[in-house]
């Protein structure tokens, strides 16, 4: 398996792994602001295994993704951080290789599961997924096609602030999407990555959590029921909180690591 990997030289004892989201995704959505780390942190943005500019090898499956990156970190422990689906599989790595992650960064995700009713009663929740309707079930497109749609359909639910919609659309406009997941996704046969029992086996690594307070994909409300070293909620920013309000995130990045 050859992953494609986009990487920023620096200290390599100060190695920063970062896992996109999607999946169906690439990583080049996350390169702002985080690429201002780089030379005093190394950087590593990776294409998951059939997402982006990376081939899409059997299995296709989350713990493919986390061997994949075992074998990217090799023998000297890294930082991680995960955003969104990346955070699942950021947690799944730190369970299954414990020894290879020095601090977890959880962005945009979460390590509970959300419950079904969490956005129940969120009146701008639901006006705004009102005026953006799906396209997974109506729509001729297929695909990577289908997923590049999708992603800017949710453009308005996945930033908070209007004047941040037209940089998350230039950056949309430069990803990779890919349909890889798509199928097994929408038939139900494609594995979670979430890991059962999480937060007890994360408990002996640090762990820190990044969220926006108006995330609607994965809700704020769950940061304050997570133990964890230490956690940042976001005013003014929503999913796509590094968008939202960047120069807040990467400093509360910067002091975490």
């Amino acid at each position: 398996m050859r992953l494609y990997v986009r990487e920023f030289d620096g200290s390599a004892e100060r190695t920063l792994l970062v896992i996109h989201g999607g999946p169906d995704w690439d990583h080049s959505y996350l390169l702002e602001p985080l690429r201002e780390l780089a030379g005093e942190r190394r950087l590593l943005f990776p294409d998951l295994r059939g997402c982006g500019r990376s081939p899409a090898v059997d299995p296709l499956t989350p713990d493919a993704m986390v061997a994949d990156l075992v074998e990217l970190i090799g023998s000297s422990p890294v930082d991680v951080l995960g955003f969104s689906y990346g955070g699942l599989i950021a947690q799944r790595l730190a369970i299954q290789a414990p020894h290879l992650v020095r601090r977890l960064i959880v962005a945009s995700s979460s390590v509970l599961p959300v419950p079904a009713d969490a956005f129940d009663g969120w009146e701008e929740y639901e006006r705004r997924t009102a005026a953006h309707p799906s396209l997974w079930d109506n729509s001729v497109l297929d695909g990577a096609e289908l997923v590049r749609a999708e992603a800017f359909r949710t453009a308005p639910l996945n930033v908070w602030r209007e004047q941040s919609l037209a940089e998350y659309h230039r950056r949309l406009e430069r990803v990779v999407f890919t349909g890889t997941y798509l199928k097994a996704w929408r038939e139900g046969r494609f594995p979670s990555a979430r890991c059962p029992d999480a937060v007890e086996r994360l408990s002996g690594i640090p762990l820190f959590l990044l969220h926006g307070r108006y995330d609607m994909t994965f809700p704020a409300s769950l940061v304050s029921l997570t133990p964890c070293t230490d956690a940042v909620v976001l005013d003014e920013a929503g999913h796509m909180a590094h968008i939202d309000q960047p120069e807040a995130w990467l400093a509360a990045v910067s002091r975490f690591l």
